[in-house]
């Protein structure tokens, strides 16, 4: 299959994003599966845009979208986006929508369309702290959840820690669990190999319906 990633570029004043590197440094071919990776804009105008883009131009099998959480220590698959932004801070954009949603058609909530404890169990038997999410907070992250699980095509937004380089603190992140203080064990030097992990576990499924559509399964 191919699958697509984004990652997330620096927002605030950070000159770092824990998704765009972990996503950065995937590689070109996980488990038979070819991936493209991207990064989009913190902006809540912009990232559509882009991933329209991105949707329309590699036509996917498959898409997972990657950003960071300040608050969190696991790295959190997330069950469902909601049909609401409401901005803490301004996006990179200078743009901060309050109580607004994103759809206003749509329904208050849309569910993940790839497999997110699938995602989770193959982290945890790697030896990485994952746990399900159902709150992808009301930033741009959950912008793109949203628009993500409105797809046709499969696909799951993942939250990994707000990391950063040894020695640095992140200043941003926390638009996610505003208030949350929990600091995690991971590196920013695992997040690859994690979310390789991910990918494998949550596009097995897939595998298995595909396999089972084609007749291409072994008796």
């Amino acid at each position: 299959m191919h699958i697509l990633v984004t990652g997330f570029e620096p927002f605030g004043k950070d000159s770092f994003n824990a998704s765009q590197e972990a996503v950065s440094q995937l590689p070109g071919q996980i488990s038979n599966h070819r991936i493209t990776t991207a990064i989009l804009p913190v902006s809540f105008k912009r990232s559509a845009q882009e991933l329209d883009h991105l949707l329309a131009e590699h036509r996917p099998d498959a898409l997972i979208c990657v950003g960071e959480a300040g608050g969190r220590d696991a790295i959190t698959p997330e069950a469902r986006g909601a049909n609401l932004d409401d901005a803490r801070i301004q996006d990179n954009d200078g743009d901060q929508p309050r109580a607004a949603a994103i759809d206003p058609r749509g329904p208050d909530f849309l569910e993940a369309s790839l497999n997110p404890a699938a995602a989770v169990k193959m982290m945890l038997n790697e030896g990485f702290k994952a746990e399900l999410s159902t709150d992808a907070g009301r930033f741009v992250c959950n912008h793109v959840a949203y628009l993500a699980y409105r797809q046709p095509v499969p696909s799951l937004f993942i939250h990994v820690p707000a990391l950063r380089p040894h020695g640095v603190e992140a200043t941003v992140g926390a638009e996610t669990d505003p208030g949350a203080r929990k600091r995690s064990t991971l590196e920013v030097g695992q997040l690859p190999r994690a979310l390789e992990a991910a990918i494998r576990g949550a596009c097995s499924i897939l595998e298995e319906t595909s396999a089972e559509n084609t007749g291409d399964v072994h008796q």
